[in-house]
């Protein structure tokens, strides 16, 4: 099933060209629900339609450095710390965008910002402290997430050891467009993935180069306690613009189209926008203390 909230919060499956709505409040209560919710009987041209983000969970657990490449590719650029397996923090929730929505720069916190292709795990079943063999039975889908990073900020922050700030800014959580149940994912560590920024390929690989296994990742974070309809996040793969030759010329910047996408959970598109296209003034005299 493809799952989504769409309009002013609806919430249903695509099929075909259509959206199937289902009776439930909430994506969350979807899967509190058991995923047993019954259609309401109305149907929408999808092409209709709004897409919003797909779920806004409880907690968003963020999992850094699984893929080794990542690490590989900013230590060869001489990145200011090492980014290895074992990283792990909150993502805000209130931060959480979807589909075409727009990421706003915002100029007066950073100069450096970039993105950062993930696969995202969608819990189905509350829990607690189980092992990784367990942890099939409390993972309910897949989507696509694309971590925005104020490169400048995370290097402060890594000076301590933890980040957050720097990817919890307003608009820096993309997600979507759908989420993909997992009945209909064969296998999650055999996915291509594929980030464009205006069209051009800046991330490339698979899901299969984790070096920790989605269920492993899992049953890590459960003592931290799962509610029904929370997110797990993977880590991404080697091609930020802060690992190229000229990261500036490669950050993001208003005007650009990301497009984030994984097989079989479609494509996340968001385009970058400035703080005075999106709120109609200049921004904001940042407040520092650091």
């Amino acid at each position: 099933m493809k799952l989504v909230t769409f309009d002013d919060g609806l919430v249903g499956r695509i099929a075909d060209d259509q959206v199937v709505e289902l009776d439930t409040g909430s994506t969350r209560e979807f899967f509190e629900r058991g995923q047993a919710v019954p259609e309401t009987g109305r149907r929408f041209a999808l092409a209709d339609v709004r897409l919003r983000a797909p779920i806004v969970p409880k907690k968003f657990f963020h999992t850094a450095g699984n893929f080794r490449e990542h690490h590989e590719d900013l230590a060869r650029v001489n990145w200011s710390h090492p980014v290895n397996k074992g990283i792990v923090f909150f993502q805000n929730v209130d931060a959480i965008i979807g589909p075409d929505e727009p990421i706003v720069y915002p100029s007066h916190l950073t100069k450096e910002l970039d993105y950062e292709l993930e696969l995202a795990v969608v819990i189905g079943k509350p829990g607690k402290f189980f092992s990784a063999e367990q942890a099939v039975e409390h993972i309910a889908g897949y989507l696509v997430f694309n971590d925005i990073t104020a490169r400048d900020i995370q290097r402060r922050e890594m000076e301590s050891g933890v980040f957050s700030f720097s990817k919890a800014i307003d608009t820096f959580c993309p997600i979507g467009p759908y989420i993909l149940t997992a009945d209909e994912v064969d296998d999650p560590h055999d996915l291509d993935m594929e980030l464009r920024v205006n069209g051009q390929v800046r991330q490339k690989s698979d899901t299969g180069r984790m070096s920790v296994s989605i269920p492993q990742l899992v049953a890590y974070h459960s003592p931290q306690v799962y509610s029904a309809g929370d997110i797990v996040t993977t880590g991404t793969v080697a091609g930020v613009a802060a690992s190229t030759d000229d990261p500036f010329a490669n950050y993001l910047k208003p005007g650009d189209v990301v497009e984030a996408e994984i097989e079989g959970l479609g494509v996340l598109r968001n385009p970058v926008v400035s703080w005075r296209d999106a709120y109609g003034t200049e921004p904001p005299t940042a407040d520092q203390w650091v």
